[in-house]
């Protein structure tokens, strides 16, 4: 296995982990994790879409990221809210992810093994995390086991109503 083929085969399996438990969740996506809070399924999977056209558009590819208009609810350091009027619709953001993960496949395909140790166009103070393309795209896949532990979570919580 090369290692593109080892870090698709992680993507499939960290979006297949992800949406399984999302589906789950369509009908109550501010489900908190919690009851103290925490990050419910909505901010979640939305922010796991902004951060990763982050890090695939931005930081790899050097271009803006599409997603720039939900920086302000699903950029790093926003917080989840119950108000569902602050966020697009579950299925908007069930689409973008799609859309967003077609376009890191597509990027990833373009790529060799070499590739993926050339410098990323990360900012200086996250070239420690970010400085190549391979560790962009292990980002992508480490925050999804990060984050995924809040779908579990919510999907355990009892619903409030």
């Amino acid at each position: 296995m090369t290692t593109i083929e080892f870090i698709k085969s992680a993507l499939e399996m960290s979006k297949g982990w992800i949406l399984g438990m999302a589906a789950d969740m369509q009908d109550a996506p501010l489900t908190f994790p919690t009851p103290n809070g925490g990050n419910h399924p909505m901010w979640a999977l939305g922010h796991l879409t902004y951060s990763e056209a982050n890090l695939t558009q931005e930081l790899i590819k050097g271009e803006a990221n599409p997603l720039a208009e939900w920086k302000g609810i699903f950029g790093q350091r926003t917080e989840s809210v119950a108000d569902a009027d602050r966020y697009p619709s579950f299925e908007e953001v069930m689409a973008k992810f799609e859309e967003t993960r077609t376009n890191t496949l597509a990027i990833l395909d373009s790529m060799t093994d070499e590739d993926l140790d050339k410098p990323s166009h990360a900012p200086e103070e996250m070239k420690d995390f970010f400085g190549t393309n391979a560790q962009c795209f292990s980002g992508v896949i480490i925050h999804f086991a990060f984050h995924g532990g809040q779908f579990a979570d919510a999907r355990r919580a009892p619903l409030m109503g």
